[in-house]
């Protein structure tokens, strides 16, 4: 990719980023039960629009939700020196969680009304340090397959070069949310 074609491609990340950031609401939770009556899509549709909460962990680490379509998702995030680990690049956590995240958002976009999802296993396999240097890094979840109570999906961390960071996959239990047991939860993680 000459100069020109990534300076005007990161432009467009970070144009992207900022606009998605500005239709956020505050972070904050929803009660499990109103979750649970809402189409996967329409959930996110909802929060991207800032018409829910966004999600306080995103905040916390300082990653947005920017592109979803059924079976896809893809975070943004753009990590500094708080994300550092003693060795001085970026803490193999920070990539997991957006990789985790990408892919569980992955999953929940082919869920039923009423169903939820919990990660079972994550496996990060990490190519190369990452340093702030790198700017925006995406974390790309894509489906494998969705069963009754399983969902398999894999994920892709990489920056506007398409240099690779990591990939990881995933497996998810899926989780009936109107049982009685879960509907006295607060909130949904």
């Amino acid at each position: 990719m000459n100069e020109h074609n990534r300076d005007t491609r990161l432009a467009a990340w970070i144009a992207e980023e900022q606009a998605a950031r500005d239709r956020l609401a505050a972070p904050g939770t929803l009660a499990l039960a109103e979750v649970a009556g809402m189409a996967p899509l329409d959930f996110f549709d909802a929060i991207g629009r800032g018409e829910l909460p966004s999600p306080p962990f995103g905040q916390l680490l300082d990653f947005v939700p920017l592109q979803w379509s059924r079976g896809r998702f893809v975070f943004q995030g753009t990590p500094d020196g708080r994300h550092y680990n003693p060795l001085g690049s970026v803490h193999g956590g920070y990539i997991a969680t957006l990789l985790d995240s990408c892919m569980g958002c992955a999953v929940h976009t082919l869920l039923k009304p009423g169903q939820g999802y919990t990660t079972a296993d994550l496996r990060v396999s990490y190519i190369r340090a990452l340093r702030s240097e790198a700017g925006p890094v995406r974390a790309e979840g894509h489906i494998i397959h969705v069963g009754r109570s399983t969902a398999l999906a894999e994920g892709r961390l990489y920056d506007v070069d398409d240099r690779l960071y990591a990939v990881a996959s995933t497996t998810c239990l899926i989780l009936d949310m109107n049982g009685t047991r879960q509907n006295r939860e607060v909130g949904v993680r």
